[in-house]
């Protein structure tokens, strides 16, 4: 896609927020079904079913999904889906590339074996390999642009206020 494409597509759609900012406002939903049987929970993505259990660090097999890996999943696509919407709309060519998120987790936290341990990742980093022959400048550019609008990278890094409830 180029530039002019991914402008021509948003232009309407940013002109309809400016004049009705409650439009953008929207709600997303995750839905999880426990498990009858085993300790996991399966969440309907959209595009599949996916069932998370326990990570082979708490016990688990391995054979389900692991909603820390889940989170640093999404922390990927979000922050890879940033970077070619800005490289797009700035007109930066990336021939391709990966981005790779890391997360140091003390599973002493979740288990309960220690109280000093946190439950939750301590440090997460995203680090981006791309294929471009864009300047430095640009780059900066680009990286500092994709750190600013990725939703997962701002979410965590300034966390909105959750609660936990029985329905």
């Amino acid at each position: 896609m180029r530039a002019e494409e991914l402008k021509a597509i948003q232009a309407p759609i940013k002109e309809r927020y400016r004049e009705a900012p409650e439009a953008a406002v929207i709600t997303l939903k995750a839905v999880g079904r426990l498990d009858e049987l085993g300790i996991a929970c399966k969440v309907e993505t959209g595009r599949g079913l996916v069932e998370a259990g326990l990570h082979p660090a708490t016990g688990g097999t391995g054979l389900q999904a692991c909603s820390g890996d889940m989170l640093l999943e999404a922390l990927a696509a979000c922050a890879g889906v940033t970077l070619k919407a800005v490289a797009t709309a700035l007109g930066i060519e990336i021939r391709g590339g990966s981005v790779r998120v890391e997360g140091d987790l003390d599973f002493r936290g979740t288990l309960g074996v220690s109280k000093e341990a946190p439950v939750g990742f301590r440090a997460i980093r995203v680090a981006f390999a791309l294929d471009s022959d864009a300047d430095e400048e640009k780059l900066a550019t680009l990286m500092k642009l994709t750190e600013r609008y990725c939703v997962v990278y701002q979410t965590l890094r300034t966390p909105p206020a959750i609660e936990i409830r029985r329905a």
